[in-house]
């Protein structure tokens, strides 16, 4: 008996499969994003699987599907989508073709936060620039956390532990809930009211859910509008919260937080001693080139002393040499000389004149003489009154008489005893020679005894 039962092609099986799914309508479903590749570098089309704990199908999402989303999916994310099934011809392959999708659950508050941390960026908040300066050392500290639980009390002992010197005051605030963002944001201006160092706004972990308050837009901004530097603590390392990225400095835990403001008492007393050497060895730097300058200038004033005392004796000695001080008469002896010489040069050019002019001249000559002579007398004695004058007036002929000259260090003439004083250095200048002496007395009242 021949089978007569007819058969399909693979193509024609694949086309009735695709029709009957055709005709199903569309649906919605939802499931977490698994696997998810794309958007594809040539066609821009996403391909992954949609899956819960059951069952798992392949998706594909259209590339204008995908952009006029505006949403950025990714593993792990969980969606609602509105679709249909559809068969790709060529490999027998079903697919859910989505039409349009929103995040549900985590992946929606996710995406909530990214719009808010664009938009917060974008107006400059997370700028460093912006972000305030927050002391080395705080002496006082606002703590904005709950009362309850363990975080205050983690804070406190590390603070303790580190520096039991700071001041802590804590202002309790609800840091999950509902309500929580209100209460941070008063909590926040009450803290700046205290006016501390620095204010602490810290919690430990939770889920992203738990956190929420702390991507909350009116926190962020409060944060961010603090007139004393804000540190965030929120112990959910594998995220960062808006206040985290809009704070002056983000720490992973509370007990990081403490630490952050409060160095240890040994830290700082290893930066003191720092320091401290450091300071000890500018001094003594400075000291020893001040000496130096010191003594490199005390040396440059003894040079222009002693170049300025060989001037002075030069000069001295230069004055003594000139003839009218060594002797009164010595201009007139000079001249003459030069009148004698001139003489015996004329007696010799008279002998060898024997002309009636000759003996003319030697008239002449005869009476010239006794002119000559005339003058000489009565101005050799106006010569010898100013010659006596002089002598008088001569520094050395005053030390020739036994007089000396005394002069302090910076080579001033002292004529008073009561220019001296006990412990001076003066040098006493005599006819012949100079004396270094050292003033160890002074009697202003003292006369000379004349003999």
């Amino acid at each position: 008996m021949e089978d007569t039962q007819s058969y399909l092609s693979v193509f024609d099986a694949v086309t009735l499969a695709k029709d009957a799914l055709s005709s199903l309508p569309s649906i919605c479903v939802a499931g977490e994003v698994s696997g998810f590749r794309g958007p594809n570098a040539r066609s821009g089309h996403c391909y992954f699987q949609l899956k819960d704990a059951q069952a798992s199908m392949d998706t594909i999402i259209w590339r204008s599907t995908y952009e006029n989303a505006n949403i950025e999916l990714k593993d792990g994310m969980q969606i609602e989508a509105r679709g249909s099934f559809s068969v790709y011809a060529a490999s027998g392959k079903m697919s859910f073709v989505i039409t349009s999708f929103h995040l549900v659950g985590e992946g929606a508050l996710r995406q909530q936060v990214a719009l808010l941390a664009k938009k917060l960026q974008a107006e400059g908040l997370m700028d460093d620039a912006r972000k305030r300066s927050i002391p080395r050392f705080c002496n006082r500290i606002c703590v904005c956390t709950s009362l309850s639980g363990s975080v205050i009390d983690d804070v406190k002992r590390t603070l303790a532990r580190r520096n039991p010197l700071v001041v802590i005051q804590v202002v309790g605030c609800a840091v999950q809930g509902a309500h929580a963002p209100e209460t941070i944001c008063r909590a926040l201006r009450v803290a700046q009211e205290a006016a501390p160092d620095a204010i602490l706004l810290v919690r430990g972990g939770g889920s992203f859910e738990d956190l929420m308050c702390f991507n909350d837009e009116r926190v962020a901004r409060a944060v961010a509008a603090s007139t004393i530097p804000v540190i965030t603590g929120i112990g959910h390392e594998p995220d960062v919260s808006i206040c985290d990225l809009v704070s002056d400095r983000r720490t992973s835990t509370p007990t990081a937080a403490a630490e952050s403001v409060a160095p240890a008492l040994d830290e700082l007393q290893h930066v003191l001693a720092q320091r401290q050497d450091r300071l000890q060895q500018w001094r003594r730097s400075t000291i020893t080139q001040a000496s130096s300058e010191l003594a490199q200038s005390r040396e440059r004033l003894l040079r222009a002393q002693r170049s300025c005392l060989s001037r002075a004796a030069s000069y001295v000695a230069s004055l003594a040499q000139h003839q009218c001080l060594l002797s009164s008469n010595g201009f007139l002896i000079d001249k003459r000389t030069q009148l004698e010489l001139t003489s015996e040069r004329f007696y010799a050019a008279r002998g060898r004149m024997l002309t009636p002019a000759a003996q003319m001249l030697q008239t002449n000559t005869a009476n010239m003489q006794h002119i000559a002579r005339s003058l000489v007398s009565s101005k050799k004695h106006a010569v010898d009154l100013l010659a006596t004058s002089l002598e008088a007036l001569n520094p050395l002929y005053a030390l020739k008489r036994g007089y000396s000259l005394v002069q302090d260090e910076r080579g001033h003439v002292i004529t008073s005893a009561c220019a001296c004083t006990p412990g001076d250095d003066i040098s006493i200048w005599l006819k012949s020679g100079a004396v270094s002496a050292h003033v160890t007395s002074v009697d202003a009242d003292a006369q000379l005894m004349s003999h």
